[in-house]
């Protein structure tokens, strides 16, 4: 019936892409639900990671300010050191 046309392999290819796009959807649903639910957020950096350690009590209030002065005032260094330059 479909000879030499073929059509008989496009619908393979249609139920391929179907498939690529319903587990793509799939994926980021079940990311999203699992970021939503448990707050995994990527760090925000330097000053996070210092009120982390603060909060955690590793160090005092004194070492909280130095350190957090230090970071605010050098935000040339922090970029270059997160970016490997």
């Amino acid at each position: 019936m479909y000879g030499n046309s073929g059509f008989g392999w496009t619908w393979f290819f249609w139920i391929l892409f179907m498939v690529v796009i319903f587990s793509s959807f799939g994926n980021w649903g079940y990311t999203y639900r699992l970021h939503r639910r448990y707050g995994m957020a990527p760090s925000g950096g330097a000053l996070d990671i210092l009120d982390e350690r603060y909060a955690r009590g590793e160090i005092t209030r004194d070492e909280y300010a130095r350190m957090k002065s230090e970071i605010s005032r050098t935000p040339a260094l922090v970029t270059a050191a997160a970016t490997g330059r």
